[in-house]
């Protein structure tokens, strides 16, 4: 298998794509919404970058994937906080629709990723 650079990873830059994204939705959000909904949505969108790392820096294929799965949640989670955010006003549709385009085009790349990540015997 060949090794490439973490930052070279097409996946892990989509994820920082996003996180920068997200943190101009941030702040933009009033300070009430930061403490709560705002936090937890840059935390989970923070997190599927920085779940991409730490299973990258694993030898083991088990060790890998459970953290390429925790990115994959954690790209779930971030939809659900981007809705309610839209569903609150505080995101506009186009903002919306945006952000969850490049969430669902990173689910699949993620997904494939996952896939090619191999198997036991790939180590």
């Amino acid at each position: 298998m060949h090794e490439k650079s973490l930052g070279a990873l097409q996946v892990y830059q989509n994820a920082l794509e996003l996180s920068e994204l997200g943190w101009k939705i941030y702040l933009r959000l009033p300070q009430e919404i930061k403490f709560g909904m705002g936090n937890q949505f840059i935390r989970f969108l923070d997190s599927i970058g920085a779940n991409i790392a730490e299973g990258y820096g694993r030898f083991h294929y088990r060790d890998k994937i459970k953290f390429y799965y925790n990115a994959r949640g954690s790209l779930w989670e971030s939809k659900h906080w981007v809705l309610l955010l839209f569903k609150r006003d505080f995101v506009d549709k186009a903002t919306f629709e945006n952000f969850l385009n490049l969430l669902n085009c990173s689910g699949k790349q993620l997904n494939g990723f996952i896939a090619r990540t191999g198997g036991p015997n790939d180590q």
